[in-house]
């Protein structure tokens, strides 16, 4: 069972841990010990969470989503498997505190009218120096 927050919590089964060898130092051990782990959480089926908290968390979890709809989050950080249970559930419970917070809505303004007098004016000084630029007639310098 993990905690999220006061209100939600999530039961076991909709949670599902695999653990395999994990990749790089390590010496003997790392041949021998399956200390990474792979967590599984199915978002799609849990009703701990709302729908706009899932739409939000699969924008949030991005290439660790799956197609079925869960979330698959791995840790290979320390020799620990059960300290690597720890630190890839404190990342899903992380990841869906993120997603249980609403982003603001932007409110639309409109450009003060000295900013749009700023604007007009730089781009009469630009205008002004490009035509400067143009081939110089002899004709007309007398």
């Amino acid at each position: 069972m993990v905690r999220i927050n006061d209100d939600i919590t999530l039961q076991d089964w909709e949670l599902s841990e695999s653990f395999m060898r994990a990749s790089g130092p390590g010496g003997q051990n790392v041949n021998k010990v399956s200390s990474a782990v792979e967590l599984r959480f199915e978002v799609e089926r849990s009703p701990s969470l709302t729908v706009p908290v899932k739409i939000r968390l699969k924008r949030l979890a991005g290439r660790r989503w799956t197609q079925d709809g869960a979330l698959v989050l791995q840790c290979d950080e320390t020799r620990s498997q059960a300290r690597n249970r720890d630190i890839v559930r404190d990342r899903l419970a992380d990841l869906i505190r993120k997603a249980l917070v609403a982003p603001k809505r932007r409110i639309a303004t409109r450009p003060t009218l000295g900013s749009k007098k700023r604007r007009l004016k730089a781009k009469k000084v630009r205008g002004e120096v490009k035509n400067m630029r143009g081939r110089v007639d002899p004709d007309s310098s007398n």
